[in-house]
């Protein structure tokens, strides 16, 4: 008996670690969540309903083609108050101008017309 104790204890590879597996711990990590409560901004019964209206783009609209590094008041529009380039999904720009802008306001930062950071 004592061989095979010693045996199963070296073949076992499945010891428990000391850190969950799952993305977050703390009480009820393993359990399911439960739904939304009723009256949730999600919209359920009892509950407001929320019409989120699709964002458009500001450049297709105005018919803007070019996006120049040197128009800082149209670029700071698009530069949070801590200085990061704010997303796409927040401002509604579309995929081609946010690329466009977030190189005019790299090249405006390079020749200090913009900050890169805020100041504190």
């Amino acid at each position: 008996m004592a061989d095979e104790t010693s045996s199963t204890q070296s073949t076992e590879h499945h010891a428990p670690s000391s850190r969950p597996h799952s993305a977050h711990s703390g009480p009820g990590a393993g359990a399911p969540r439960s739904p939304r409560p009723a009256g949730a901004p999600g919209g359920g019964p009892g509950g407001r309903k929320f019409f989120r209206r699709k964002k458009v783009c500001k450049f297709c609209t105005e018919k803007i083609d070019a996006i120049s590094y040197r128009d800082v008041r149209l670029l700071q529009g698009f530069v949070a108050e801590r200085g990061k380039i704010v997303p796409r999904r927040l401002t509604g720009v579309c995929t081609r101008h946010q690329r466009r802008l977030s190189l005019a306001i790299k090249q405006s930062r390079n020749i200090a017309l913009l900050a890169f950071a805020a100041r504190f």
